[in-house]
């Protein structure tokens, strides 16, 4: 195997993104895998990076796995998403309303005004309004879209936008909102959606979330290792739990691409990506 290390790009969403990698890197040198990683403001560059030989590897949102699937197809080159964590596979995001606002039914929200995430948020923008308009509402023309755009280029990996959609909702500024559902939970646990007074209006059919895509070139060996040690990874271990409990998940799973249609459908229909993994959606910061 080689001396040179495997190389990992990640987006720095949070602060605790440095501790969980730092750690995980420890942790693979010590069982004879030479590891680093690279921290990215935005999953734009990270993706980019994957096809000029900077990253062997990317821990990629799902909206970035589609743009680096994208780009390895039109360069007849090809991507693998070998594992995600056990809460990435089949999530849902709901549409929240207020308890008291005779909204019903999805084709009550004609002429509403209904809140979104981030523009590059699969789960609280872009699947979502695939969500609607598989219903038949489309924005602009059924209904008014009203966009939190909170950190362009993170692909929704924070609370911010459906926090800001949520307390829009309580507020009256908008007539429902979308967020996950893990959001959903911790907003209707710690007070942001005061108990009695919002309810599920709608929820989208189950998607998956991130995963690790590997880069066209990479080594073959070193990436077989690292998927053999990530996937061995145990919650009982004393050392690894706590950066999974950062991370998210209690255990690592082998990759799948099966929950990404409504996503892919989405980036075609708002003109996210072209064909080739080119960004077209016009007001697009990050």
């Amino acid at each position: 195997m080689s001396h040179q290390p495997l190389v990992m790009g990640a987006v720095a969403y949070a602060p605790k993104v440095v501790t969980i990698w730092e750690g995980f890197k420890h942790w693979f040198h010590e069982r004879g895998l030479p590891f680093d990683f690279v921290l990215y403001s935005n999953y734009e560059r990270q993706v980019e990076d994957q096809f000029n030989g900077n990253l062997h590897l990317a821990w990629n949102s799902p909206l970035a796995w589609v743009r680096a699937e994208r780009m390895a197809r039109a360069q007849g080159l090809t991507v693998s998403a070998v594992a995600m964590r056990d809460t990435d596979c089949d999530l849902t995001s709901v549409l929240v309303v207020r308890s008291n606002s005779g909204i019903d039914s999805v084709e009550a929200l004609h002429g509403k005004i209904v809140g979104f995430g981030a523009i590059d948020s699969p789960q609280a923008t872009l699947i979502p309004m695939d969500h609607l308009r598989q219903s038949g509402l489309v924005a602009g023309r059924d209904y008014s879209a009203q966009r939190f755009d909170v950190l362009g280029g993170k692909h929704g990996d924070h609370v911010g936008g459906e926090l800001d959609a949520a307390k829009a909702l309580v507020q009256g500024k908008v007539d429902a909102a979308w967020m996950i559902d893990g959001n959903h939970l911790a907003f209707s646990s710690d007070g942001t959606l005061p108990a009695g007074q919002t309810r599920v209006l709608t929820r989208t059919a189950p998607f998956d979330h991130c995963n690790f895509t590997i880069s066209p070139g990479a080594p073959a060996d070193q990436i077989a290792r690292f998927t053999e040690l990530l996937l061995g990874m145990r919650w009982d271990d004393p050392v690894v739990r706590p950066l999974l409990e950062l991370e998210g998940l209690r255990q690592w799973k082998t990759g799948r691409t099966s929950g990404y249609a409504a996503l892919e459908r989405a980036v075609d229909d708002e003109k996210f990506y072209d064909a080739a993994g080119n960004i077209t959606t016009a007001d697009y910061r990050y």
